[in-house]
């Protein structure tokens, strides 16, 4: 990989981390199913104009788009707003690994090795850890939205990959489409019309720019550099650079917003990081001499562990 794809790869990373500090500073300007309306509603126009007609059945689109804008992100900037810190948020939420391998071999039949089996468990214990940390000093509430969030993120994930989008960028703006109206709905019926109103009337730059930068700079850019990337290294290549989020966004948490990072959370970090790379980067089993001599020919692996993901991954931030 060139220093200058490295350097994306990194960016990218950087991005999607630092996006959790400034949903936080979002969510001192929008109430939280608002922001998440507006923030898939800037992500979409214009560019659902651009990226031509969906390249997959709508019932994909519209399956990703509740599960993963409505359900994924309204509990995410739920769980936040109640209290739960961005650099924590950034952190549990890469426990989606676990949950797509497990919904994975539920509906897909797909079996994971024993190494990715020991990579799980080592991430689990790494919530647990997170858990503890976060029942001392804050709501364990948020952090249970977080973790549901992870979960619908799990299910995303296996329904991102039934659906095999040949074009990464034009499924996700148009599973952009579709949580606008449902949060906009839910924004109405939870947080109420005069709140909703009230943070419109008072929008000022600060949250101008924190709306444009998780819609365009995360969402956008973030995608579309993450594909790119894709597009020209191997999946195992670029999957990695995914684990640096939660060391972006602790970091940016602590350095702009003044969380406090202890030692059981950085304990959290290390198990849960260093499990999510044993179950999402371990390659498959390759096929054996049985496999070989039946006369079913075998099926081609077209996603490696690290795509699964990817597109999904990319709306982390």
């Amino acid at each position: 990989m060139r220093p200058s794809h490295l350097f994306l790869g990194v960016l990218v990373a950087a991005v999607w981390g630092v996006n959790f500090t400034v949903i936080e500073i979002g969510l001192d300007h929008f109430p939280p199913l608002l922001f998440s309306a507006l923030r898939f509603l800037a992500a979409a126009l214009p560019a659902v104009f651009l990226v031509g007609r969906p390249k997959v059945a709508w019932k994909w689109i519209v399956a990703v788009g509740l599960v993963l804008g409505v359900a994924k992100f309204g509990l995410v900037f739920a769980g936040m707003d109640a209290g739960m810190p961005a650099g924590l948020s950034s952190l549990v939420l890469q426990i989606q690994a676990v949950f797509t391998a497990v919904i994975a071999a539920a509906v897909l039949g797909e079996r994971p090795s024993r190494v990715r089996v020991l990579g799980m468990l080592v991430a689990l214990a790494g919530i647990g850890v997170a858990a503890v940390d976060e029942g001392s000093s804050g709501p364990l509430g948020a952090f249970a939205m977080v973790v549901g969030a992870a979960a619908a993120w799990g299910v995303s994930n296996v329904l991102t990959r039934k659906a095999s989008p040949p074009d990464a960028l034009n499924f996700m703006v148009w599973v952009s489409t579709v949580p606008v109206l449902p949060l906009l709905g839910l924004s109405l019926l939870t947080e109420g019309a005069s709140r909703d109103l009230a943070a419109l009337r008072g929008l000022d730059w600060q949250g101008a720019g924190a709306l444009l930068f998780v819609a365009w700079v995360s969402t956008v850019f973030g995608f579309g550099a993450w594909g790119w990337l894709l597009r020209r290294h191997p999946a195992s290549t670029v999957a990695p650079f995914s684990l640096l989020v939660p060391v972006f966004g602790m970091s940016s948490a602590a350095l702009f917003l003044g969380e406090p990072v202890t030692g059981l959370r950085w304990c959290a970090a290390v198990l849960l990081v260093g499990g999510v790379a044993l179950a999402s980067l371990t390659p498959r089993r390759r096929a054996t001499r049985r496999d070989a001599a039946s006369c079913v020919p075998p099926v081609r692996d077209v996603e490696s562990p690290g795509q699964r993901d990817e597109t999904s991954r990319m709306l982390t931030s």
